[in-house]
């Protein structure tokens, strides 16, 4: 299985969300509303697809300067294709469009942090929410 890292490629929406409930980030993000969800692909500042042939099996979804920082949003893998590297491959390809500055942030899920520890990524706890309506 050769799995294929894609940059800014053109996700259906309705792609993406079929990808997000193949993945455990579903249930945190609202698979329900494809109009956000369209907004979600459209306004990211970098997008790294990995596909297996012509299926969708994760992405890596940032918000960047790509100088100073960058927010990852998202980074889903297919529970199928978990525990091959894909995840780390995704974050390895956001990296290598940052400037080598950039500092990559995020949002671990709940059971995620270990994972994201084994990344090389360092906990911060002076992290804010203002939560929209």
């Amino acid at each position: 299985m050769g799995i294929a890292y894609r940059v800014d490629a053109k996700i259906d929406v309705d792609l993406a969300i079929d990808l997000y409930h193949r993945s455990t980030l579903g249930k945190r993000r609202p698979v329900g509303r494809p109009d956000i969800f369209e907004g979600m692909l459209t306004n990211a500042s970098l997008t790294v697809s990995a596909w297996n042939n012509d299926r969708l099996v994760g992405i890596a979804r940032t918000l960047t300067d790509f100088t100073y920082v960058a927010y990852l949003a998202d980074l889903a893998v297919d529970v199928q294709y978990q525990r091959r590297g894909i995840g780390k491959a995704l974050v390895r390809e956001t990296r290598l469009r940052l400037a080598p500055s950039c500092t990559i942030v995020l949002f671990a899920a709940p059971d995620a942090d270990s994972y994201y520890a084994g990344l090389g990524f360092v906990r911060n706890t002076r992290g804010w929410v203002l939560e929209g309506g």
